[in-house]
């Protein structure tokens, strides 16, 4: 009897054979292009109904004012027309200088603000630094830099990059800041070396703090960067818009204006581009 129940103990206790289970996703799905979101197709409608409503304030406004004053929409996209095909060189000029200062300035922002999060020694000697550096007002730099800087493109290159540097610093510094003590014991129960815990751990969890900051400066930086042009240097969107001030050309003035917020939304959609690319595995979390 107990001979017979011993044989059938294994034949009881054997586990059923389980079928592998089908992939979550498969390559072409992995490839398949974003379909826009709500969210994304409630952002492009508002920002056609804020377009139309500027537009037709401005055509309104266009009827009781001076041509001087206020040029209608027609008028300002005639000289905008006209400063594409004649200007194109002082726009390139443009954006070259503002693509390396924020290039620049993403990595040294960086690398300062990793030393700031990661280094006992010298983070807090790195923070006071760029803190400082926050205080100053944008219009000193710009000034010194007249001062110290022969050269125009070192002058815009300078002012661009300290202004710039410090809001990468200090995000990434906060980024590194907000890494769970979970995550880093799991990670050191491996006994992994720094650059090991930087490249698996430090550097995937800053990245989007990387993004966040870019998008949060492009509008800034584009300010800053007509701003520089207008006070440091005779070539680029802000010596135009300079000269076009000083012949009272208000339609060219606004021309350049509308260029410049459509740079803006290019840049900014650049960005989300890439940002959608490097970043696709995250969820989005919608708030109810």
């Amino acid at each position: 009897m107990n001979g017979m129940k011993q044989a059938e103990l294994p034949a009881a206790t054997t586990a059923p054979e389980i079928a592998p289970r089908a992939p979550v996703a498969t390559a072409a799905m992995a490839k398949a292009p974003k379909v826009p979101n709500g969210r994304d197709r409630s952002e492009i409608k508002a920002l056609a109904v804020v377009v139309v409503l500027i537009c037709a304030a401005m055509e309104v406004a266009s009827w009781y004012v001076p041509d001087y004053v206020m040029p209608s929409p027609q008028a300002i996209a005639k000289a905008l027309g006209d400063l594409l095909t004649t200007d194109l060189l002082h726009v390139a000029i443009t954006l070259g200088r503002l693509c390396v200062a924020i290039l620049f300035s993403a990595i040294a922002g960086v690398a300062i603000g990793l030393l700031m999060g990661t280094s006992k020694r010298v983070g807090p000697y790195l923070k006071a630094l760029v803190v400082v550096d926050t205080g100053i007002p944008a219009l000193s730099w710009m000034l010194l830099a007249v001062f110290w800087f022969k050269d125009p493109e070192a002058r815009i290159f300078f002012i661009l990059t300290v202004i710039l540097l410090p809001f990468y610093a200090l995000n990434v510094y906060e980024g590194v800041r907000a890494l769970s003590t979970e995550w880093v014991d799991m990670l050191e129960s491996f006994r992994p070396t720094r650059w090991q815990m930087l490249r698996y751990l430090v550097a995937p969890h800053i990245v989007p703090y990387i993004f966040l900051t870019t998008k949060s400066v492009i509008g800034y930086a584009i300010r800053m960067v007509i701003f520089a042009e207008l006070v440091a240097s005779a070539f680029g969107i802000g010596s135009r818009m300079s000269f076009a001030q000083s012949t009272f050309r208000i339609d060219q003035v606004l021309a350049w204006t509308v260029l410049l917020v459509a740079l803006n939304l290019v840049i900014q959609w650049l960005a989300s581009v890439a940002e959608t690319q490097l970043l696709g595995w995250r969820k989005e979390v919608k708030v109810r």
